[in-house]
């Protein structure tokens, strides 16, 4: 029996109120400086997140939590970050 690897999501396509964890940053490679800002602002490996709510109308920036910060930022930078629903919440 094979298994199936779990779909790749990002903080971009969750709904609100849903409690991830940071798996990695995918940058762009035309912005490939997302990587390290994403880091350097708390997006890092195993960190909880969630997104908290979206600027009407269009959804867009995100207000997202990381850790104990909070943070807007644009859906194509919320896309960099591929995240894994928790478990308990699954």
């Amino acid at each position: 029996m094979t298994q199936t690897a779990a779909p790749t999501l990002t903080l971009a396509q969750l709904a609100d109120y849903q409690p991830c964890t940071v798996d990695r940053i995918a940058a762009p490679s035309d912005a490939p400086e997302w990587h390290d800002w994403l880091e350097e602002i708390g997006f890092l490996p195993g960190e909880r997140a969630m997104v908290m709510n979206r600027a009407l109308p269009g959804g867009d920036p995100l207000v997202v939590r990381v850790g104990n910060s909070t943070f807007a930022l644009r859906r194509v930078e919320a896309a960099c970050v591929q995240v894994s629903l928790d478990p308990a919440v699954a």
